[in-house]
């Protein structure tokens, strides 16, 4: 059984041929991002020429890769052999839930770091950290 991953991007992109079978699709918002694509099929032309796209989804199988997109009033594909998608990273940790340290956190551990750094301060961590295991 083949795997497959399917994104959709919505917003304008701007067609560019790169070579006989390469393109690259350009988009400006909402985010900059940039898909290239090699090995494309010989109508590629054909479609991508239909007008400025305003859809895509791109669809990754075992082997080969499918892009539908809306370009004008119409709906066409174009499959190639592998496509690569660009999104700068400052756009990809925006909707990435990492964690964080809010203003009380960083308050304690500035404070472990400052008893660390006296004579003295690891030891008395270590109690401190001793006494509270005991209750």
């Amino acid at each position: 059984m083949s795997a497959k991953l399917r994104r959709n991007y919505s917003g304008a992109f701007l067609v560019q041929r790169r070579g006989d079978d390469a393109w690259q699709l350009s988009r400006a918002a909402p985010h900059e991002m940039t898909v290239f694509l090699r090995h494309a099929e010989q109508g590629a032309a054909l479609a991508f020429g239909v007008g400025p796209i305003l859809e895509l989804g791109i669809e990754w199988q075992s082997g080969k890769t499918l892009l539908t997109f809306l370009a004008g009033d119409k709906v066409a594909s174009v499959a190639a052999a592998s496509v690569i998608v660009h999104e700068p990273l400052a756009d990809l940790y925006e909707c990435l839930p990492l964690a964080s340290i809010d203003a009380d956190a960083r308050r304690f551990w500035h404070r472990v770091f400052r008893l660390v750094r006296i004579p003295g301060g690891r030891y008395l961590l270590k109690l401190l950290t001793r006494s509270g295991k005991r209750q």
